[in-house]
């Protein structure tokens, strides 16, 4: 096993873990070592939260939020490839507290999460040249439908619910926004 301290890993480090083919998509789809860390730390307030990365691909914010601290970090993606890829490095470290599943969102329950990671995961489906691959269907009519889907699911869930969106351009109603980086890239959020 290869350990490493999620205070100093570099992204290079960790995208090390995947193929090429995959690290060469890391600076595009998945989060930075740095934003995964302060938004892990900002999603698990209290013991027990069960944080939901949608779209996780690859893994990376979940397995660096699971480094990071005790919460239970689950990463849904539609892409199987990347579901197994995401299981092999959380074995790598073994982490006991990050896992991930082969599931469309829409088809999760989301009362089984009290926080959510978005790094804009649908925008692929209304930018032809961001795709990850052509293993699923990309149809700007998705983006439109899972948008609304998600937009859905957060709003049921209860006060205290914590968001963070990494270049989202919208969060529901009844969000308030706690704080923001300086380019407003990623916001910090909590259902009042």
């Amino acid at each position: 096993m290869d350990s490493f301290s999620p205070r100093f890993i570099s992204d290079k480090e960790f995208d090390d873990n995947f193929p090429k083919e995959i690290e060469r998509l890391s600076g595009k789809h998945w989060a930075p070592a740095t934003i995964a860390k302060r938004a892990a730390k900002f999603l698990v307030n209290r013991p027990g939260v069960r944080v939901l990365d949608i779209g996780s691909g690859a893994g990376k914010f979940c397995v660096i939020g699971a480094a990071c601290n005790d919460g239970l970090f689950v990463g849904v993606e539609q892409r199987q490839n990347l579901c197994q890829l995401a299981d092999k490095i959380a074995q790598h470290y073994q982490l006991s507290n990050v896992k991930f599943i082969h599931a469309n969102v829409i088809d999760i329950d989301f009362s089984q999460y009290n926080a959510f990671f978005f790094y804009n995961a649908f925008y692929e489906n209304i930018e032809d040249n961001n795709a990850i691959d052509s293993s699923v269907e990309l149809d700007p009519a998705l983006y439109q439908s899972y948008t609304l889907a998600l937009t859905e699911k957060l709003l049921k869930m209860p006060a205290g619910t914590r968001l963070v969106t990494y270049w989202g351009e919208w969060v529901p109603e009844g969000y308030e926004l706690v704080y923001t980086n300086g380019n407003d890239s990623l916001r910090f959020w909590e259902k009042g």
